[in-house]
């Protein structure tokens, strides 16, 4: 059995550290944990490993958040994978910082790059492990919020969440 786990987020050094790459984060951060490297695959970057005896693919797409879809159909194709085998780990900003959640299927929630993937793959039972970024006062802020990255009085809270995030997702594992 395989197991793949999308860290969705945007492409470039520009965008690494910013709110919506926090998924981003996580798969990177169980990479380390894992001791595997990054190769590009195609349309992503790829580790890949094992966990508890199954092949675990970590997935860090090279498209733009709001059209990760076709790169997400594309890896599970190329790695002949499913969406049952899909982990897909991403930002959530109606959740308080640093908050996670899991999910076993649902709709994306006003999230562009889940509704993005939830059209290719043509199904909403996606397992998800979601992280709070917080919202912006006003609605207008929201584009430019999800871009900026974390004040450093936030670092230890997106450090132990992105933690906890990797531990639900090696949770919906098993």
């Amino acid at each position: 059995m395989a197991h793949v786990v999308v860290g969705l987020g945007n492409p470039g050094p520009e965008y690494r550290d910013t709110r919506h790459n926090i998924g981003q984060r996580v798969v990177e951060h169980l990479a380390r944990q894992l001791k595997k490297a990054w190769h590009p695959d195609g349309r992503a970057l790829v580790a890949r490993g094992s966990w508890r005896g199954d092949t675990l693919y970590l997935v860090k797409p090279q498209s733009f958040m709001n059209v990760s879809g076709p790169s997400v159909r594309h890896v599970l194709h190329a790695l002949g994978a499913g969406p049952e085998d899909l982990v897909l780990v991403y930002d959530d900003i109606d959740m308080a910082l640093g908050k996670v959640r899991t999910r076993l299927r649902g709709s994306a929630g006003g999230h562009n790059g889940v509704q993005s993937v939830i059209d290719a793959l043509g199904t909403e039972a996606i397992r998800r492990v979601k992280i709070g970024i917080g919202r912006p006062p006003q609605k207008s802020q929201v584009p430019d919020h999800v871009l900026t990255t974390f004040e450093p009085e936030e670092d230890a809270t997106v450090a132990t969440a992105v933690a906890t995030a990797a531990e639900r997702v090696l949770g919906l594992l098993r």
